[in-house]
């Protein structure tokens, strides 16, 4: 059977794992708040140990954007006040089910390692 990304369905994988889309897959960020995507197939694919429960991705994982706009600052928007965004930067070693943050994290467990955690309740 082919693993579940190359058969094109989008599911629950584990409680720490998601499908996304046919060739990815995607983690809850207890950093970031947010989910993280890997790309496990295809070219430019991460290496990927099929093992939804203890995932494992080579290389480190790199995540830059901004970050998620606070309440304060979406009250700031509402009423028409400028705001300027903040950098995101999420670099992790995912191994094993455990997630190595590095320094140049720009959220508060830069330099810890935690376990992956579950989805939040919402996102099914």
């Amino acid at each position: 059977a082919l693993p579940i990304w190359q058969a094109g369905m989008t599911e629950i994988l584990s409680r720490i794992l998601r499908t996304l889309e046919p060739n990815r897959v995607t983690f809850w960020c207890p950093g970031c708040d947010m989910v993280h995507q890997i790309t496990v197939s295809g070219p430019h694919a991460w290496g990927y140990n099929d093992n939804p429960e203890k995932p494992t991705f080579t290389p480190s994982i790199l995540v830059n954007g901004t970050q998620r706009l606070t309440d304060d600052e979406i009250d700031c928007v509402k009423v028409g006040q400028a705001i300027e965004r903040r950098p995101l930067v999420c670099h992790s070693y995912v191994t094993d089910g455990r997630i190595q943050f590095l320094g140049d994290c720009t959220h508060t467990l830069a330099g810890q390692t935690v376990d992956m955690v579950e989805f939040p309740k919402w996102w099914d």
